[in-house]
């Protein structure tokens, strides 16, 4: 008999037996449980069901597979039948599926109990991280009407190198030059961009350029960032109990950041009150902050700060003044259609007539590698000049001030 004819029923009460305790379902295990349950099967049956319970009650069941797959970013699953997995050229709809809503369920709870959070039909949806660094979020059936939906986001196993985005085609070697020089001369920056556009793994490419005797201070919702860096403090929040209790808000984790004597304060990525913080900070010589924050362009970021900032008790006004003193540069990133992510240019902000902030191109680099200069890429060029003088790093600031961006590498060079 195979495993696929044996009785899904039995198969079930067989899954409950082999995950009361975490030992992992050996064939004599699986013997065991069957003959508790009056039935002898052959050794290729126990084996095959061996092997397809221990998928089950270990691990992330048939998506194992895809996840050590080298490249992928992103596995998503869409009830029983859509298995998606993203690696690195937008959603490709796999061959694996599951045997039913059920199956998805379960592993979805498995995985939910994992990272010690509950998920059932009176908490049908959750948003974690797993042992392996690895974002975990699911919603049930049926908030979720087509199926139980699990969306996996696989955190990169080795942070890029500048030169690797330009040799992916992330972003022209000037593009590589200007960021690495904005990172070197402490200029406070965000990173803005999409659901999946790479902001974090820029983020970490960036923060792996700066100074290993610079101290960094880490803040995020659920670790992500893993800089290739040799000071790093890691600040991660905490969502309440199952009694409301227990809460620890990003905010409060960037207030006590101020007190870790950072370098560098890093928000991994912006999106509630803790703005007010961050730009306080900024303002008040934490140089060389940074953060990501979700955006459609560089243009709309003032916009989406002015709205976290206002709901968060700060006024219209006082939120463009604070913005427009505390963030030198926003790096702005896009997916193309061929599902290749990119660097899509560098802005600065500059204030109108009326107070209000809005983002002036720097620099803009197109599809093909082109770089085009903007209006904003004198007062970028002021930014670095004026940290580089404070620095006091002298005569050799900088290749910067010339007009266009190609000798730019060798300065790179000389103070790498």
């Amino acid at each position: 008999m195979s495993a696929s004819a044996v009785n899904p029923t039995l198969l079930d009460r067989v899954r409950g037996a082999l995950a009361s305790d975490a030992a992992p379902p050996t064939p004599a295990r699986v013997v065991s449980a069957l003959r508790a349950e009056g039935h002898l099967l052959g050794d290729a049956a126990v084996l095959r069901i061996g092997a397809e319970l221990s998928r089950d009650i270990a691990g992330a069941g048939p998506l194992d597979d895809l996840l050590a797959e080298p490249g992928v970013t992103d596995v998503l699953v869409h009830g029983p039948h859509q298995v998606w997995v993203d690696r690195g050229a937008g959603l490709e709809l796999c061959r694996i599926g599951f045997a039913d809503d059920a199956a998805v369920r379960r592993l979805a709870q498995r995985l939910a109990s994992a990272a010690g959070r509950r998920l059932d039909d009176a908490t049908p949806f959750v948003d974690a991280r797993l042992g392996d660094g690895t974002r975990f979020h699911a919603v049930l059936a049926p908030v979720s009407a087509g199926g139980t939906c699990i969306s996996l986001r696989v955190p990169r196993r080795r942070v890029f190198t500048l030169d690797e985005l330009v040799t992916e085609g992330s972003l022209p070697s000037e593009g590589a030059d200007l960021l690495d020089l904005i990172v070197k001369e402490r200029l406070a920056y965000l990173i803005s961009g999409g659901t999946g556009v790479g902001k974090t793994t820029l983020l970490a490419t960036l923060l792996s350029h700066v100074s290993s005797h610079e101290r960094l201070v880490l803040v995020e919702e659920a670790s992500e960032l893993a800089p290739d860096h040799p000071h790093v403090v890691r600040l991660e929040a905490r969502p309440p109990n199952l009694e409301g209790a227990g809460e620890i808000t990003v905010r409060t984790l960037v207030r006590q950041a101020l007190r870790m004597r950072p370098d560098r304060l890093v928000v991994g990525e912006v999106r509630g009150p803790e703005i007010i913080d961050l730009l306080a900070a900024l303002n008040t010589g934490h140089e060389g902050g940074c953060g990501t924050l979700h955006a459609n362009s560089a243009g709309e970021v003032p916009a989406r700060v002015e709205a976290l900032g206002v709901a968060a008790g700060l006024d219209r006004a006082a939120v463009h003044s604070q913005l427009a003193a505390a963030v030198d540069a926003v790096v702005h990133l896009v997916r193309g259609r061929d599902g290749r992510r990119r660097v899509a240019g560098i802005s600065v902000f500059a204030r109108a007539a009326d107070g209000m902030v809005h983002a002036l191109p720097a620099v803009e680099f197109g599809a093909s590698g082109t770089v085009v200069p903007g209006a904003g890429l004198p007062s970028l060029r002021a930014a670095l000049r004026r940290h580089g003088e404070r620095e006091a790093q002298g005569p050799s600031a900088r290749a910067e001030t010339q007009e266009d961006l190609t000798p730019v590498r060798a300065t790179r060079e000389r103070s790498a």
